[in-house]
């Protein structure tokens, strides 16, 4: 029965590097995966691109690419990726142009487009799941609208030669599912299979969470070396059986524990999570221990897949404003309240325009907002005010009351900073996936 391993580079677009050169020296991988795009970063991506046509691709792309690229070459690894994020073209051109800077020879990449909808949205009476109004009635703040797409045009890529594949918004499992249709000539309607495939993808799409990362909690679930910890590798049979593992020797674990905890990462019905490729039922998995930092998983199974594709709709909101400043020692929880009462006080005198505003001391109430005081009283607590306003100018001027702070409010304050962003905010819809189209070109270096 063939075998195939498939290792995740990369968890998230921020996600260290060490592990996947790790995986593509010693993991004896055929894939390497990264999947760096979340919802709010192809929408930052977006206004990237309209900002300069030739942006709108992850910004680790050239140095991930860089550090792995020539290993990948070298041991015959395929590398899979949504790192085009909003411009996967030029995020193909961008790694030709590394393969020929470097000398690896030949290469083919494909850049797969046609995920991006926000055209086509803005004149679409598709309603907007969390509000129920049509997208249109948002056509002036639109940024972004991208569909999940599934493995099908990476499934092309790779019988088309492909070593690298480029692309946008696609589904994370997808992408860690392409290689097993491929690799294995599954139809994509085998729902059980394509359902199998989809759950590698699931475990493996956020890097360390599955080898102990988010597992990780001192004196109830102790994890060792987490500074040097391995990614996760699949490896897939051809019937659809998994193990998952990873590198001999890494940091970290992979138990029937961490694996538990990342399957149901994100799931909102196990019974029924929605895919672009499959409706897969997790509702039967089985996790078990086949040998040290081995788990064989069973039990998964699918059905057809919906006709629609999520949609990741990304608007401007806004703009954010805030301010920090810490007080510590004798009384600094006295003192950082009083510069709260402070900045609110001084907010309504100055006349700032905000639709909400946030007064917090973080170490006390800044998550847990009713909490009574904490006793002992903390000896460093940090003011924190943040507010949502119309324009820029506004929020400019919530982070310029707490500065003042220093000179003109309680004693011993430190540390100010400010900041001011405009704030892109997510929604979702659903939209026929007969109408996303996407598109495939190849470059070769």
């Amino acid at each position: 029965m063939r075998t195939i391993r498939i290792g995740s580079g990369a968890g998230y677009s921020g996600d260290r590097i060490e592990p996947a050169v790790e995986l593509a020296e010693k993991g004896n991988i055929n894939y390497l995966v990264f999947e760096c795009l979340a919802e709010r970063t192809i929408a930052i991506a977006q206004n990237a691109k309209l900002n300069d046509p030739t942006k709108g691709y992850d910004p680790l792309l050239v140095e991930r690419f860089e550090s792995v690229l020539p290993i990948c070459k070298k041991n015959g690894i395929k590398i899979i990726t949504n790192m085009g994020a909003a411009n996967p073209q030029a995020g193909a051109a961008k790694v030709r142009e590394i393969a020929t800077r470097l000398g690896l020879g030949k290469l083919k990449i494909a850049a797969i487009s046609g995920d991006d909808v926000v055209e086509a949205l803005k004149v679409s009476d598709t309603k907007i799941l969390e509000t129920g109004a049509p997208a249109s009635n948002m056509a002036d703040v639109l940024i972004s609208a991208n569909a999940y797409v599934g493995a099908a045009p990476m499934v092309e890529a790779l019988a088309n030669g492909a070593d690298v594949i480029i692309t946008g918004r696609v589904a994370d499992p997808s992408m860690f599912l392409a290689p097993q249709i491929h690799e294995f000539g599954w139809s994509q309607d085998d729902w059980d299979k394509i359902g199998k495939g989809t759950a590698v993808g699931h475990l493996l799409e956020c890097g360390g969470q599955v080898t102990g990362g988010y597992y990780a909690e001192p004196g109830k679930k102790d994890v060792a070396d987490l500074a040097r910890l391995g990614f996760p590798i699949a490896e897939v049979s051809e019937d659809g059986a998994i193990v998952i593992t990873k590198v001999e020797g890494s940091g970290g674990k992979v138990t029937e524990h961490t694996c538990k905890e990342q399957i149901l990462y994100e799931v909102h019905d196990p019974k029924t999570y929605l895919t672009p490729d499959v409706t897969a039922d997790f509702s039967q998995i089985t996790f078990t221990e086949i040998a040290p930092n081995r788990i064989r998983v069973t039990g998964v199974t699918g059905r057809a897949r919906t006709k629609t594709f999520k949609v990741s709709v990304g608007y401007a909101d806004g703009y954010m404003g805030e301010g920090q400043i810490s007080y510590a020692g004798p009384g600094a929880l006295a003192r950082a309240q009083l510069a709260l009462d402070i900045v609110r006080e001084r907010l309504k005198i100055t006349g700032v325009k905000a639709s909400e505003l946030r007064f917090d001391l973080i170490g006390v109430n800044s998550i847990h907002a009713e909490v009574l005081a904490p006793a002992p009283e903390p000896t460093e607590v940090r003011v924190r005010v943040t507010g949502r306003c119309d324009s820029m100018k506004e929020a400019v001027r919530i982070g310029n009351e707490v500065e003042t702070l220093y000179t003109n409010g309680p004693a011993s304050g430190g540390g100010a900073t400010k900041s001011a962003k405009q704030v892109v905010a997510m929604l979702s819809a659903l939209f026929p996936r007969d109408k996303v189209i996407p598109v495939i070109e190849y470059l070769e270096a």
